[in-house]
């Protein structure tokens, strides 16, 4: 009875949640803004990865915002207010996700009328964010070649609810033994019609397919 009674608050969070995403989402599209959020785990390049979409936006007058996901600090949030981008920093606590109650009240702090892209950085890991949409128009989840070439077949689900993935520090590959073929092939077994995209965030290759991707750049 009890394992039935977790069941059922589980169910009712998450569908909490997917009705606040909705809200949010609406929210967005109604002010014109296009919205992503970005998992992955603890030093994957997240955070490096929207500072050099931020840097190659704003070069063409695209006006950006991020909402920055933490347990703690606020060592993000000041990267991308160093960009020139209107920032929230979000810190969860003990919480290791970011949920759209959490974005919704986010929002609050943002002017909404001077933004054209919105950038969600979740909580870093490969777990939690996976059953929590915030709303955005698409979910990409960052791994890197420093987390080892099994961390797709170790985390399947967040990879089939994320729209598309991104294989960063491609070029540290050969220091640290993996192949990054592995890392694709077992990404194609799991979603076989979505697209992994590898880049170096750190020498700026790869950001402009990613951009692509995204729909932020022209093909």
């Amino acid at each position: 009875m009890h394992k039935i009674t977790n069941v059922q608050i589980g169910t009712d969070i998450l569908k909490a949640n997917l009705s606040i995403a909705h809200e949010i989402s609406e929210e967005l599209k109604a002010h014109g803004i296009k919205s992503y959020e970005f998992m992955g785990a603890v030093g994957s390049g997240k955070t490096l990865i929207i500072e050099r979409l931020i840097e190659r936006l704003k070069a063409k007058g695209v006006r950006c915002a991020v909402i920055a996901g933490d347990v703690s600090g606020n060592d993000d949030y000041l990267r991308f207010i160093a960009r020139g981008a209107q920032a929230v920093n979000v810190n969860t606590g003990k919480e290791c996700h970011l949920d759209a109650h959490y974005i919704q009240h986010a929002l609050e702090h943002l002017d909404l009328h001077s933004i054209d892209v919105l950038f969600i950085e979740n909580v870093g890991n490969l777990v939690c964010p996976s059953d929590f949409p915030l709303g955005a128009d698409m979910r990409i989840v960052v791994i890197s070649t420093t987390e080892g070439d099994d961390m797709v077949r170790k985390h399947p689900v967040i990879f089939a609810n994320a729209d598309l993935a991104v294989l960063n520090k491609k070029d540290l590959a050969g220091y640290v033994d993996v192949d990054p073929n592995v890392v694709i092939s077992d990404y194609k077994r799991i979603v076989p019609h979505k697209k992994i995209l590898l880049t170096d965030a750190k020498h700026g290759e790869g950001i402009d397919e990613l951009m692509k991707e995204m729909g932020l750049m022209r093909e």
